[in-house]
């Protein structure tokens, strides 16, 4: 019989992480510097750094999980954490966009479906949250309370439609202990983030934007307005239904 590691071991690990693990910056930094110099189209060149700083994060906390010998308990078909409202920015929608626009058309267009469809069955309880302030913890709770799925998930399979492009929230959003508290409560305590990498992926993406800036061509996105400009993934993805 499995035993999961209890809250308290977790909050013991983290601490121990503080201590010991350093975040290696310089991984995220290397990623921009070399798509600057690489010859590629504007907008191919800002989603492919958005991918692979992605990656980099997920890389990053494989990393801080060895170090402290810590294993996700979170599988494949798995989706409580996909009922949590998910909010990013205008640039982010965008090359979420930008790489389905790019899937092989058969792809494409089975998303473009998944959205029109969920828009059609969702609409009320999205009319009810379109304007949720996420630091506003009592109306997040009411979000994962009302079982609204993310946009993005086949609720059939419990299997996210666009895993590789998924933002950051869905990435680092993690549970180590037995998957029934995520199962038995609307907001786990148990479960922990480390979206405190946002700092280091963003970062790294305005360091490119800011050069391209400088080349005067940062393509579809509008530098630096994008950045600041955020909103939920439900709203963001509405564009993209086919009707």
């Amino acid at each position: 019989m499995n035993r999961y590691i209890t809250h308290q071991e977790i909050i013991d690990k983290c601490n121990q992480l503080n201590e010991k693990y350093e975040i290696n910056e310089d991984t995220f930094y290397q990623i921009v510097d070399q798509l600057m110099k690489i010859e590629l189209p504007t907008d191919q060149k800002i989603a492919s750094s958005y991918q692979m700083l992605l990656n980099a994060v997920s890389e990053e906390i494989q990393q801080m999980e060895q170090a402290v010998d810590l294993t996700p308990t979170c599988r494949m078909g798995c989706a409580f954490c996909c009922y949590f409202p998910i909010s990013i920015n205008k640039l982010e929608a965008k090359m979420i966009k930008h790489s389905i626009n790019h899937m092989p058309k058969e792809r494409k267009e089975h998303l473009e479906n998944h959205f029109a469809h969920y828009y059609n069955t969702y609409q009320d309880k999205i009319g009810q949250f379109e304007e949720l302030d996420v630091t506003d913890v009592e109306k997040k709770y009411e979000y994962k309370q009302s079982l609204l799925p993310c946009v993005m998930l086949d609720t059939e399979t419990n299997k996210c439609l666009a895993y590789e492009i998924r933002p950051l929230p869905c990435r680092t959003y993690v549970n180590y202990t037995d998957p029934a508290v995520c199962r038995d409560n609307v907001m786990p305590k148990e479960t922990i983030s480390y979206e405190f990498l946002y700092q280091e992926y963003m970062g790294a993406l305005n360091e490119l934007l800011m050069y391209l800036y400088e080349e005067e061509d940062t393509g579809v996105v509008e530098y630096p307005n994008d950045l600041y400009q955020e909103d939920l993934l439900i709203n963001w993805m509405k564009e993209h239904a086919i009707s």
